[in-house]
């Protein structure tokens, strides 16, 4: 009978402690703070494959080239207005890029004012969805 009594005494010492404790935190910290914050959006804590696989232009600002100057003649160019021809040609430049340097490429067009052709684009979206994809699994 003594065992149990210390045990639910020592039970009832360490509750009292533990709701001391948190009426404390709660008094300091602001009535409009909630305790707990959601994370906020951000990265997946690997940076380098999140800038790698980002399509943003805002992630870097230094613009790349990967061996397609010859893209820079169809800034300002309205995605429509590309012929099968040159869109052969901006699909021939995705095509032969490493599998690591498209979403690059991709931010390095954009940083560059040029608008790709909309199949092409959706080649590109297509093409880092699945690399992502595959990263991940």
């Amino acid at each position: 009978m003594e065992v149990s009594l210390i045990i639910l005494s020592a039970l009832v010492a360490v509750g009292a402690a533990l709701y001391l404790h948190d009426r404390y935190t709660r008094r300091k910290a602001p009535a409009d703070e909630p305790l707990y914050k959601e994370p906020e959006e951000q990265c997946c804590g690997m940076h380098i494959t999140c800038e790698r696989d980002s399509l943003l232009a805002s992630v870097s600002d230094t613009i790349e080239y990967y061996d397609d100057e010859e893209l820079d003649v169809y800034r300002g160019r309205n995605a429509d207005s590309y012929t099968d021809e040159e869109t052969e040609q901006f699909r021939d430049v995705l095509l032969t890029l490493l599998p690591d340097d498209i979403a690059g490429w991709g931010r390095s067009i954009q940083l560059r004012g040029i608008e790709l052709p909309e199949s092409v684009r959706d080649e590109l979206l297509m093409i880092v969805a699945e690399a992502r994809k595959s990263r991940t699994s």
